[in-house]
């Protein structure tokens, strides 16, 4: 139905269905690396993650997956970090691994790389920008070999994909899903590390700072987020202080996974005119739309329809690009 919903589209964007060949090539390559696929509603599928609004619905994954499912501290920072950066972020990634909780980061240079390497004996977890089996940058091999057999690496992106600017905003919100926290060490005013920061607390997680000199413009953004209400950071301990009923949840919610989706078998037959929702309907929300985001919840009220027709009338208008979703279950017309 993909072809026919683009059809609907003010841009005239086409439209191809993957076929079946192609699903099955690119599960054989993913296999012949390595790796595995984990979609949303899996056991072993993150579950901090899978709480979030936009949380990937597939995830291509390299080495331990099982570390997904313990709990989280994301720490990121500035890719030109100073000496005295690295070595508090790979003790402060050591401390937390010792004492249970898994270090993601981005497998950036700098931060990202000592908060990995810090925590490679107890587990970490590297979300990159691009697929799993591209090595970004190329002097953190070793590390991403590293990972691939003693931690793990997660992508959304498919197997061979370059990391490119516009993928490391979309990663930052998995590094961020997946923790119950982010601890941001020597972040410029203008750093990605910030975007992580922001995202983290859109999806409703703590924000850590470690503070820094006022005279080193790497520490200007972290040092900011103290200013607006980020925890000071000077050690592992302030992490787990703070966190130690989260961790104590997470801990017990382990055992607890997601629902199994029903196998294909079970699926009740698809009608067709199901599928395409009537103008009328399209109209109506449309309607009630506009460039401020509302919640779906609203739309459903006003429109006096169901939950479920309004959730396919915003997907075939999503598929159509008229629609654009937003944190806390919001849209809005682009």
């Amino acid at each position: 139905m993909l072809p026919r919903l683009a059809r609907r589209s003010e841009r005239s964007k086409i439209v191809t269905a993957v076929t079946r060949a192609a699903a099955e090539a690119e599960l054989t390559a993913i296999h012949k690396a390595g790796a595995r696929i984990i979609c949303w509603g899996e056991p072993v599928y993150p579950n901090a993650l899978a709480a979030i609004d936009d949380a990937p619905p597939v995830l291509t994954v390299l080495g331990r997956a099982e570390l997904l499912q313990k709990p989280m501290m994301a720490v990121v920072g500035a890719r030109n970090a100073s000496a005295n950066g690295r070595r508090f972020c790979r003790d402060l990634a050591a401390s937390l691994g010792r004492a249970g909780v898994v270090v993601v980061s981005g497998l950036a240079r700098g931060i990202d790389a000592a908060a990995h390497l810090g925590a490679l004996e107890t587990g970490s977890v590297a979300v990159v920008a691009g697929g799993v089996d591209v090595v970004y940058p190329p002097e953190n091999r070793g590390l991403h070999d590293a990972l691939a057999s003693g931690g793990v690496i997660v992508a959304e992106l498919p197997l061979g994909t370059e990391p490119q600017a516009r993928h490391f905003p979309r990663r930052n919100r998995i590094i961020s899903g997946m923790a119950l926290g982010v601890v941001v060490v020597e972040a410029a005013a203008r750093s990605g590390s910030l975007i992580t920061a922001r995202l983290a607390l859109e999806q409703g997680r703590d924000v850590f700072a470690v503070p820094g000199s006022p005279l080193d413009p790497r520490c200007r953004g972290s040092n900011d987020l103290i200013r607006h209400g980020a925890i000071l950071t000077e050690g592992a301990e302030d992490v787990l202080s703070q966190l130690g009923l989260a961790l104590a949840q997470a801990t017990t919610q382990h055992a607890a996974t997601p629902g199994q989706i029903p196998a294909t078998s079970s699926w009740p037959p698809i009608r067709t005119d199901q599928l395409i929702a009537d103008d009328a309907g399209l109209e109506l929300i449309v309607e009630r739309l506009g460039p401020t985001p509302v919640a779906v919840d609203e739309l459903v009220r006003q429109c006096h329809l169901s939950a479920a027709a309004v959730a396919t009338l915003l997907l075939e208008l999503e598929l159509a690009g008229r629609v654009e979703r937003h944190p806390g279950n919001l849209v809005s017309l682009r």
